[in-house]
């Protein structure tokens, strides 16, 4: 078996990088789920985010951080990147499956080595995704009070399997010219 040589990252043409994301971006949504896009596709954009952060604790931060999303996946998908710094670095791709008429969204924070896996769906205050971290504790994070210049999102965790809901996140987020 021939082993293929590796370019390190350093050395790694920067053409590359301009082709990876226009291989990744999208300009529409795929018109097979243009519909079911619509529940995420007001995310798309840049935002300013205001966050407090509830430590077990009991001792609260604020800070201040930035979301950006785009339609990716030839229109099939909704990524995002949340930059709250010093605190997390991440992303969630969000894919819609028709065979379960929900959402399947994927967290991957690098900078924690947090990865979660949620459901998501409508709701009738707006957006819910549920799912179960690696500890097992429940997870349920919320979009509300959503409109074309600002949402709320909460992120809140259960040690009671979804009897009772702590506040471990809570972001207000404008959105941004650019």
């Amino acid at each position: 078996m021939q082993m293929i040589k590796s370019t390190p990252l350093a050395a790694a043409p920067a053409a590359s990088v301009p082709s990876f994301v226009q291989a990744l971006a999208a300009d529409r949504p795929a018109a097979d789920r243009a519909d079911k896009l619509a529940l995420y596709s007001w995310l798309v954009g840049s935002w300013v985010m205001d966050a407090t952060l509830h430590q077990d604790d009991g001792t609260v931060h604020a800070g201040r951080g930035e979301i950006h999303a785009g339609l990716v996946l030839a229109g099939r998908a909704i990524q995002d990147v949340w930059i709250l710094p010093g605190v997390f670095y991440g992303t969630t791709l969000r894919v819609y499956d028709p065979g379960i008429d929900a959402w399947h969204i994927l967290w991957s924070d690098p900078l924690r080595q947090v990865y979660t896996r949620q459901i998501g769906r409508a709701d009738p205050r707006g957006i819910v995704q549920v799912g179960t971290a690696e500890n097992g504790v429940v997870l349920r994070w919320s979009f509300t009070d959503i409109s074309a210049a600002s949402f709320r999102w909460r992120g809140e965790r259960s040690l009671d399997n979804g009897v009772s809901w702590m506040l471990q996140l809570d972001v207000r987020a404008t959105r941004t010219a650019a």
